[in-house]
């Protein structure tokens, strides 16, 4: 039976809810939310023109919906995200991450134990986490042992096997590390007296046990038990050394999330922070893969419930860097901060996800070089503002001495790199003295002549090493060929990095480290190097020939008999009358000797 969309749509009620889509087989592909089911659901259903390739796959899939209403969009939003953990929906963005994170917990016993684990068991013991960083978990396990001494044993320290003197204590209690609970030597008054402190400092109320530990220490000075109070002032400047290594940012910042994101072409990835009494007590990055083209504030929504759900968080207020259409639950805020501490908070979790993108791209660009070809591309097209992807790049750049021996040279880069066997240059034939103007537009005229005539395919950008002077030159050569609006023409002028375009009066200035830049510079100095290599040596040869073919006598033929035979001019000159006999005859010899003789008068 055919899917009938506009029947199934009469029976959705215009209110907020989750819906669901099924295909053939009546698996479930998609889960989303609505403050309105009706629109919402319908949108899918329009011109397949308007909506992207990947949604088109998916409306092409669907056999049947099903909607769930429910009070507020936040109920969606929740009903949601547990929806597509458990039936992970094939177009539905999930969490790129499959670890199992780490918890403190501190056991439902007698004289508890602390320590950690990855299993979450739901029996009146008391987690603290999950931890992102296993290193940080460690490092806060580590100082709470060195501040406090804890029994690490697995006996059942009940009053009764206790007070029948079942246990002894072990190595444990003779190095200090341990009270000996087990033999009665501590109460469980005094061991839970540690137990409240080592909670407050879980639950990121650093500066309470700080405060506690003070009055502690001054109470031992009255009581002129200086070595009480010495071992309070130990356990202080533990903490406050704990404290120095935790990012604090201010006291006044009790209990919020923060998230950020960054996104790339299909994927996301996002930050989250959570911050107690003024500490950054937890830090996670994920990745999200990107199935519909979802936008950063879709995946930020998507992303939310799940750290949210993952971590165990219940904080009332959610930092975030733009504005979230969601709305209904006055138990959560949603705050876009512009000032103040909130702001830096933010800032700090952007930092974060800008570098942990920027290390996953590179990771993936070295196994995949074509992606950060399309990368780098789409980037220069952005930033330069071309109509299309700079795949074929040309650059000009002329060369000469006072207006001796002209020469222009052309580099190509093909999918930002160099193409060498496309390299050209040009000996210029119609521009007499130095003027770089002319010769700029005789060579792009030649240039994109022959192309034409050749029907080979133009370039989508051209760069002339110049101002606007060489810039003009080059437009009036591409317009007598009627191919100006064929391809993006641009100067960059060599004493600031300027960028100038046909018709604008001031330059462009990119970012000194973007890589677009860096392309550009790339091919400047690939032209200018080929082009001084092409000068030198058309410069060198020339002289060479003019200088034998100023001698009366000696003709062209001879001329490039002796440089054959002798390699240079100097060592022409330096030939004995034996050696030159074997090229020149009598007269000739006497001719070269005669000229080379004048010349050395002269200097």
């Amino acid at each position: 039976m055919e899917f009938n969309y506009k029947k199934e749509l009469t029976k959705i009620p215009h209110k907020p809810g989750v819906y669901q889509y099924f295909d053939k087989d009546d698996t479930l592909i998609y889960v989303g939310k609505a403050k309105d089911l009706r629109n919402r659901v319908g949108s899918y259903f329009v011109n397949e023109n308007q909506l992207n390739s990947k949604t088109r796959v998916l409306v092409r899939k669907i056999n049947k919906i099903a909607f769930t209403i429910v009070d507020t969009e936040i109920d969606a939003w929740l009903l949601e995200n547990n929806l597509i953990k458990k039936h992970q929906p094939r177009y539905n963005v999930m969490l790129k991450d499959d670890k199992t994170y780490p918890w403190i917990v501190i056991k439902n016993e007698p004289f508890p134990r602390i320590f950690w684990t990855r299993k979450y068991i739901k029996d009146g013991s008391r987690y603290y986490g999950p931890y992102a960083s296993v290193g940080m978990m460690h490092i806060i396990l580590d100082m709470i042992r060195e501040l406090f001494p804890l029994r690490t044993c697995n006996l059942s320290l009940t009053q009764e096997n206790i007070s029948k003197g079942k246990f002894k204590v072990c190595l444990e209690y003779q190095l200090g590390n341990c009270l000996g609970p087990c033999e009665g030597y501590q109460t469980e008054v005094n061991y839970d007296q540690n137990l409240a402190d080592i909670k407050d400092i879980l639950n990121g109320k650093i500066a309470v046990v700080t405060n506690r530990l003070k009055e502690q220490m001054n109470m031992a000075v009255q009581q002129m038990d200086f070595e009480a109070a010495h071992k309070f002032k130990v356990k202080l400047d533990k903490l406050s050394n704990y404290q120095s290594k935790s990012t604090v940012v201010s006291s006044s910042i009790t209990n919020v999330d923060v998230f950020s994101i960054a996104s790339e072409d299909n994927y996301a990835f996002v930050n989250f922070l959570k911050v107690v009494n003024g500490v950054v007590i937890q830090t996670q990055t994920v990745e999200l893969k990107k199935r519909l083209d979802e936008t950063n504030e879709e995946l930020l929504a998507i992303a939310i419930p799940q750290l949210r759900s993952r971590f165990r968080s219940h904080s009332k207020e959610i930092i975030v860097p733009f504005e979230l259409d969601i709305e209904g639950n006055e138990d959560i805020k949603f705050n876009v901060p512009k000032l103040g501490d909130k702001k830096k908070l933010l800032e700090l979790s952007q930092k974060n996800v800008a570098y942990f993108k920027k290390e996953r791209l590179l990771q993936y660009e070295k196994l995949n070089p074509e992606v950060k070809t399309e990368r780098i591309l789409k980037q220069m097209q952005k930033d330069l503002r071309l109509p299309q992807l700079p795949r074929h790049i040309e650059c000009f750049d002329n060369s000469n001495i006072q207006g001796n021996y002209p020469v222009s040279a052309i580099v190509v880069f093909k999918d930002a790199k160099p193409s060498k066997k496309d390299y050209r240059h040009f000996n210029v034939k119609t521009v007499e003295g130095p003027n770089d103007f002319a010769t700029m537009e005789e060579a792009v005229f030649r240039r994109y002549r022959r192309l034409l005539d050749e029907d080979q395919p133009l370039p989508q950008l051209i760069i002339i090493d110049g101002g606007k002077g060489q810039l003009s030159a080059a437009l009036k050569s591409l317009k007598l060929l009627g191919i100006e609006k064929q391809m993006t023409v641009i100067g960059i002028a060599k004493r600031l990095e300027e960028l100038y375009y046909p018709g604008d009066q001031y330059p462009m200035y990119l970012d000194k480290k973007s890589e677009t830049l860096k392309i550009i510079q790339h091919l400047r100095d690939e032209a200018h190097r080929f082009g001084i290599t092409f000068h030198r040596n058309q410069r060198s040869r020339k002289t060479f020939v003019s200088e034998l073919d100023n001698i009366p006598g000696i003709g062209k033929i001879t001329v490039e008999k002796l440089l054959k035979t002798f390699k240079s001019v100097k060592k022409v000159r330096e030939a004995t009358d034996e050696e030159l006999m074997k090229v020149l005859n009598l007269k000739q010899l006497q001719s070269l000797k005669n000229y080379f003789s004048e010349k050395n008068k002269v200097l």
